[in-house]
């Protein structure tokens, strides 16, 4: 078999492991191999959890994140990061020390805060952290609304008015671009803004899909953006793709039949 004429993408998540297979980890390696990339994976923090929520949270060591990390990047390419739950404050500072030492070319912050049933993922004081020492190492962050009011320290916002205005804000404290995501937004629109350092913000229209089975779509949508990065001109090609390939994934979630809660998007929709 011939190689192929460029080096297929090597990406690597660095996010908590979901036992229920739909979110974290889980849901980024299955990500990476169905739009061709090679996933690599450095976990922050194990969680017990189910399609009905999280019922337990184990941290790892900050000196074992950072042994993970300089394992892959040591000895592996890696062409863009995906960063997920990163769960407290002194793992955020972990990331951002590796981050910093090995300069990956592109990085995708999801800002994790929250589960699907309302289960905190980061520790209140890992906020600030993010906020400081992640967003100007970020190629692109992804918050959904709430996140991004914790961010800003602002109420979420309700209008698309004001994701552009948060948008803008979160370009303020050094992100070089920000996918603002509206699925918070009453009605049966959810657009998404992509805000991009010294551009126009484009608009990515979608209206909302009929189903419950929506675990794990923030974290899917932040890998695809990193499995994509590599392969495509910029990031407004790459969100489109990675869009549309998430509204398949969503579309197709019922077919799974995952568990007696918030089920998975079907990661794999084109093959089976």
């Amino acid at each position: 078999m011939n190689a192929p004429s460029h080096p297929i993408p090597h990406a690597l998540t660095i996010a908590g492991s979901d036992s229920g297979g739909g979110a974290g980890i889980q849901a980024d390696l299955k990500t990476f191999s169905a739009l061709g990339a090679y996933g690599m994976s450095v976990i922050t923090a194990l969680t017990a959890q189910n399609t009905r929520g999280v019922n337990a949270v184990h941290p790892v060591p900050p000196d074992f994140v950072h042994a993970q990390l300089d394992a892959v990047f040591s000895d592996i390419r890696v062409d863009s990061v995906k960063l997920g739950m990163l769960a407290n404050a002194e793992i955020v500072a972990a990331v951002a020390e590796s981050l910093q030492r090995w300069q990956p070319r592109f990085v995708v912050v999801d800002t994790v805060m929250i589960a699907k049933g309302g289960q905190a993922l980061l520790l209140p004081d890992a906020v600030a952290g993010i906020r400081e020492k992640l967003l100007p190492l970020a190629g692109l962050i992804t918050p959904n609304l709430p996140e991004a009011a914790a961010l800003l320290d602002c109420s979420e916002a309700q209008t698309e008015d004001a994701m552009l205005r948060q948008g803008e804000a979160l370009l303020a404290l050094g992100a070089n671009a920000v996918l603002m995501k509206g699925g918070h937004l009453p009605g049966e629109d959810c657009p998404d803004w992509l805000l991009v350092a010294g551009e126009e913000p484009v608009c990515f229209p979608a209206r909302r899909i009929a189903t419950r089975h929506t675990h794990g779509t923030g974290c899917t949508l932040s890998a695809a953006l990193a499995a994509l990065r590599p392969q495509c001109a910029d990031w407004g090609g790459t969100v489109a793709q990675a869009k549309a390939w998430l509204l398949q994934a969503i579309g197709n979630a019922e077919r799974l039949q995952v568990g007696q809660g918030i089920g998975p998007v079907h990661h794999f929709h084109a093959w089976w």
